[in-house]
Formats: structure tokens, sequence, C-alpha cells
């Protein structure tokens, strides 16, 4: 048999604990313990020595390195113990009927050699009523290691037990994984005393009686400092506060569907007064084997201060544990294998039937009531996350999002609004595979019908959970515009208190509201068109108090061309000239061949001494198009009207003030057909009623309260 070094050490990742060599030294010990306790119910108490000394690693001593040896009681290295050494993927540990024992890969002796270059270990182990010594000294750059290697001779029943003694320190370990910072503040005894409490301690308070009246004792030496002893003893351990038992459910690893199976995780929480456990930090973690594997304190205590100090006078100590961690723990234990994000997690390969998603939605509320401090009130961040990003309480709700301590604002909006986004996704994907179908159909089948009633329905659905931020952001803005509107047309905005003398704005200012003056959609693509009809919003060119030789379509392509017979242009070319520099307030146009004209007259002013202007923009429009145009939707809007100078076949709305008609556009010589028109003369009240209407049920959805008393 052979343990082979330099392969071990090329397929062995380093791990990123910092403490992993006195984890391995003191986990092997407690199993060499709990070996020999089996076969020696007389056997004296656990006893584990830890010894550090720090050396000056140049001439000047601005740098140290530092060796380390450990001194156990337990059985031994005997011959299974030196064929479960030699053989790097061992399951001995797997067979052995002793409760409470580690059972591992064989993986973390490894990290002794990529630690040190020297490795040296003395052991006495009973072969029935005689005991043999074993000693070995390897020393870089000795490749591998057999049975030979280790010397036989006589021992002591005193020295039962093992010493495994590491020097030379590597330089790669130095820089990567202590970034070169002194050592001695990481592994001076007061230190790993305490991190070696939090480490072992649910495993230690686990085995009970099984170790005794156990003794670990921490010694550090340095080259400048005095001599540094501490001690964890069994007297030191805490009682759990509390355990909790959690089920997660498995899922389809393709599909996320629940299986209706589960694994079950244990909590253990240790609950230590600060004021006789001086720890250095809380901490929460998941466990493999009763030891913590991945620390996870920072998802539930958000600063450092909270995660290095006592949280209402507690220190916090939350260790998470289950047979399905046990199985999946790396080997480096340092994380977890095939545990996904999330289910399905997007890899072909991924077999994990728990994701860390499904995890934590178990045991967040749980941790939740161990460890989050009294003071804090979630209606306070509930409200912030209402009034900043307009997630309201339902939606968290719908989307099963819980408020997590220590979570901002911002970050829980965006898990609302993720979950929400996987949903549209998922139905959109499930609403174009029914299309597909309906395509495969045929038209007067039973099939096509219920694919049509099914499709509906999935529309129906889908529709709450689209993104609801961006909705309430919309209702919000429209319901704004709406009621500044009201406000100008009443002349109430600030901007309309003018002085006596001064020029009013006031259809300028309504203009703009509906439509920038000047610019066309080009220039700007964020206007409120729709408060005419949501319709056109939509069409394809729109131009504000723009010359008519300027207006062009998307594509850059002129609206108004010369190329109507000779006869219609000498018949147009006088109006033409004479009004060339005439141009309505809006024109919205659609390459149908539609046309939308809108005139607003200023409040006070009649609008029935300016009917004509629609009758004129539609003439010249239809003239220059070239044909293309011919169909004309003309508002006239204001607030004051003469009915009596109303002429031609005018109709008044059922409801409101306005008037309607719709009549043949025909050459004023010829009598040529140019198109039909469709006007409208409306008061800005009526304006303001359709559009309030057409949001009011988005409102009433919403909750939303946006009137004139709040602003």
């Amino acid at each position: 048999m052979t343990l082979d070094i330099r392969g071990s050490i090329k397929n062995t990742k380093i791990s990123s604990n910092q403490y992993v060599i006195f984890e391995e030294l003191i986990s092997n010990a407690i199993d060499a313990y709990l070996i020999r306790r089996h076969s020696d119910a007389n056997a004296p108490a656990m006893e584990i020595d830890i010894e550090v000394t720090f050396s000056a690693a140049d001439l000047v001593g601005d740098r140290e390195t530092m060796s380390v040896s450990c001194r156990d009681n337990g059985c031994g290295i005997g011959d299974d113990q030196i064929k479960a050494f030699l053989t790097k993927d061992t399951s001995y540990k797997d067979d052995l009927p002793i409760a409470g024992i580690g059972k591992c890969k064989g993986a973390g002796r490894i990290q002794f050699f990529l630690y040190f270059t020297d490795i040296s270990i003395d052991s006495c182990y009973r072969v029935g009523d005689t005991v043999l010594k074993r000693e070995l000294r390897y020393a870089e750059p000795q490749k591998q290691i057999e049975a030979d290697d280790f010397i036989l001779g006589s021992g002591q029943e005193s020295d039962i037990g093992t010493v495994i003694q590491m020097d030379g320190l590597k330089e790669s370990i130095r820089s990567r994984i202590f970034q070169n910072e002194a050592l001695n503040s990481f592994f001076a005894a007061p230190v790993i005393c305490k991190q070696m409490l939090v480490v072992f301690l649910q495993r230690l308070v686990s085995l009970g009686d099984q170790l005794g009246d156990f003794r670990i004792r921490f010694v550090s030496r340095h080259w400048k400092q005095d001599e540094q002893v501490r001690t964890l003893q069994h007297s030191d351990l805490p009682k759990v506060t509390t355990d909790r038992l959690v089920n997660v459910e498995e899922r389809d690893p393709a599909t996320g569907a629940g299986l209706g199976t589960y694994q079950q995780l244990k909590l253990s929480h240790y609950k230590l007064d600060a004021a006789h456990y001086d720890l250095p930090r809380n901490a929460i973690a998941f466990c493999a084997k009763s030891s913590p594997v991945k620390d996870i304190t920072a998802l539930y205590l958000r600063t450092r201060a909270e995660q290095n100090n006592p949280v209402g006078g507690f220190h916090h100590i939350v260790l998470i544990e289950g047979e399905y961690l046990d199985i999946c723990v790396n080997e480096q234990r340092d994380d977890f294998d095939n545990i996904p994000s999330t289910i399905p997690s997007g890899d072909l390969f991924s077999e994990g039937k728990i994701s860390y998603e499904d995890i934590h939605r178990v045991i967040d509320p749980v941790i939740e009531e161990m460890v989050t401090p009294a003071d804090w009130n979630k209606d306070d961040l509930l409200k912030e996350v209402t009034e900043q990003f307009g997630i309201s309480e339902a939606m968290l709700q719908d989307t099963s999002t819980r408020i997590v301590y220590g979570e901002p604002a911002s970050k829980l909006a965006e898990r609302v609004l993720k979950k929400y986004q996987e949903r549209v996704l998922d139905e959109t994907a499930e609403i174009f595979t029914l299309k597909q179908e309906i395509l495969c159909s045929e038209p007067d089948s039973d099939t096509f019908r219920s694919k049509i009633n099914e499709l509906s329905w999935k529309y129906t659905s889908s529709l709450k959970n689209f993104d609801m931020a961006t909705l309430s952001q919309l209702v919000v803005r429209r319901a704004a515009i709406v009621q500044i509107l009201d406000l100008a047309c009443d002349r109430k905005l600030t901007m309309q208190n003018v002085a006596a003398g001064v020029r009013r704005k006031d259809e300028q200012i309504i203009h703009n509201i509906f439509f920038p003056m000047r610019k066309d959609s080009r220039d700007v693509t964020d206007h409120d068109i729709w408060l005419l009809s949501e319709e056109y919003q939509y069409y394809d060119y729109i131009a504000s108090d723009m010359p008519l030789a300027n207006i062009k379509w998307d594509d850059g392509e002129a609206v108004f061309e010369s190329d109507i017979d000779a006869a219609m242009q000498n018949i147009l070319a006088k109006r033409v000239e004479e009004n060339s520099g005439k141009r309505p307030d809006i024109a919205v146009f659609s390459k149908e061949g539609s046309v939308i004209i809108v005139e607003f007259k200023a409040p006070g002013v009649s609008t029935d001494e300016h009917i004509g202007d629609l009758s004129e923009y539609a003439q010249l429009l239809a003239a220059k198009s070239g044909g293309r145009l011919k169909k004309f939707y003309g508002y006239l809007i204001g607030n004051e009207i003469n009915t009596l100078r109303l002429s031609g076949n005018w109709t008044p709305f059922p409801t409101g003030k306005g008037w309607f008609q719709s009549s043949l556009l025909l050459d004023p010589i010829t009598r040529f057909p140019l198109g039909e028109t469709y006007f409208e003369i409306l008061h800005f009240s009526d304006v303001i009623d359709r559009a309030k209407k057409r949001i009011a049920v988005y409102q009433d959805k919403l909750r939303l309260n946006f009137d004139s008393n709040n602003i």
C-alpha cells in the first residue's frame, strides 16, 4: 500500500477554512479516542494537547512562521489505521459500529501535506497485552509514503495515543490563505480555543459521557511573548437552548416539481450569555457530522458589528445538520456538492433534489425567531419598501416572499419582482406551446375549441403576474398627468399665477401636457396623447406644432408629396402657398391613411370661432399627401362654445358638453372627394373625465388614491 503524496496534493484542493489543520487534528483525535473507548470501557477521559510554536521567518523578525503539534490519548495507529492512512479514499471509519465517529474520505490529512513540508508521527497502540510504537518521518520532496516507512518498536502503556508534529509552513499558504498577516493573530492559544469551542460545540455536546471529563489544552509559544495556555473541558460546554426539526421537500431536478418526499434537518440553537462566554463571533452554519462546514451568519446578521458582538446580551450559535448535508459535504469539508441555488438549476447534469432556496424557505423563519434582535420591527421595512418601490403587503403574500431581518428594502423589492418575472416567463412559455398546438389544430375540431378556451384562461390568469410595480408606476403617472391637466384647465397651477399685463400661456401649458410643442415622435417617446384615445399612443408618427414640410414617417419618408395630377396642383397651388405656414397643434399619422388633428384653445377662448380650422387642415393635408391620407379625425378642445354659431350637422354627445360631426371631405372648388372626416368639439372637462374613467379600474385594483387633496 502506498500513499501518493505528490498525486494527492495535485488532486486535492486547499481548503478555504483557515483553521482546517486544527479542526482535522482534533476531529481525528476524537475519533481515535472513541475507537479506544469502544474496546476499553476503562480508558481514561479524553485528553488532547494542541501546541503552536511561532518563530522568526527572517533575520530581522518582521515575518513569522509556525509549527503545530497534536498529542492525543486515542487508540494509536495500529494495522487497521495504517491501511486507512495509506488509502486516499478510505471507507475505514464508515464500517466502524461506533456511535458519533466521523465518517470521511481520508482527504483531511492531505491538508497537512498541503500546508507543511515536514511531518512526523509517533504513535503507541495496544495489541493484546503488548504496546507497540510506530514512527514516521516525512519531508519534501519525498513523493510517497509506504507501510515500510513506518518504523515499528516497543512502546509504553502511558504513551498510548498519537503525536503529530508539523513544521515548515509553506510560503504559498502564508500568502494565499493568510495574506501574509501575523500568524499569531490567528493561532494564539486564546484565539484557537474560542474558535474550536464554536466548531466542536455540537459534537462535544452530542457525545456526552462518551468522552468522559475530557480536556482539550491549547498552548502557544512566541519568541517575543509569554507562553499562553487555554483549556476547553466538559464543564465549559453549555446546554443546547432549542432544538428544532424541519422538513425540506425534494424536487425533480429537471422540472422543479415537488416529489412528495422530504429530507429532515435539525437546527440546534445555543444562546450563550456574553458575560460568561467571551466568544469572537456569532455563528450560523450548515454542518456535516456535527461540525460546521458552510458559514451563513452574514445572511442573518448583516453587519460586522452584529456578527462579531453579542445580540441582546448573548452570543448565538445555530447549527444546521442532516443526513443529506453529511452526504453532500465536499472533500475539503468547506462547502457542499450537488446542492444548487434553485431547482431547476439550468444544469443538465445536476441531480440535487433539494436546493438552498428550498432549505432557506423552511429554516429562515426558525432562525429569525432564534437570533433576530428584539428591537427590530418588520413593519418598518414593509413601510419602506411600499413607499420607495410600490411593493404592497398583498404582493409579498402573493409571491410568498418573507421579510428577512437585516435585508434592505431594495433587496426585498428585487426578490418580489424576480418572482413575478419568473412566473411571467413560465406562463409565457406555456402560452407559446398552446399557440403552437392551436396552429396545428383544425378550426372545426373539438380540440381547437378547447385549446382556445385554455389559452384564454392562461392569458387571463397571467395578467396579475405581469410586473405589478411597473403597472403601479404607470397608473400613478397617468393619474398625476390627469390631475395636472385638470389644474391647468382651471388655471390653478402655480405657474399660471401671472401678474397683471403679463401674457398668459394657458394654451401652451395644456399643449405641452398632451405632447411637447415643436417636437415629433422621433424626438420624444414619453408623451400623453393617450388622454384623447389609447390607440393614438401607438400611431406611426406624431408631430406637435411642426411645419408641414418637415413631417416624415419614422423611416424618413416624407408624408406629403407633390405627385398628384397637374390639374389638382393648379387648383390647390394658391391655397397651399397662402397657408404654407399654417400647421395643427398636434397631428398624428398612421400609414394606413388616417390622421388625427388636435387643436387646443386657451381657457376663455370660444371654440366655435375656430371650427373652420379643422376643415382647413384636413383640406391641406389631403392635398399635400398625394391622396394617401383619406380619413381625418379632428379634435377642437377648449372650455367655451357658443352653440348658436354651430352650423352643419353637429350632434351633441349623450353625456358631457361635446359635439361631433361626420361627413365627406370635398374639394371646395372641384367637389372632388378627398376623403372622410370625423370631428369633435370637446370641453377639457370631458377629456379629463374620460381619462379618469380609463384609469379608475386600475386605481381601484391597486388601491391607489391620487386626488387633488393629496398634491
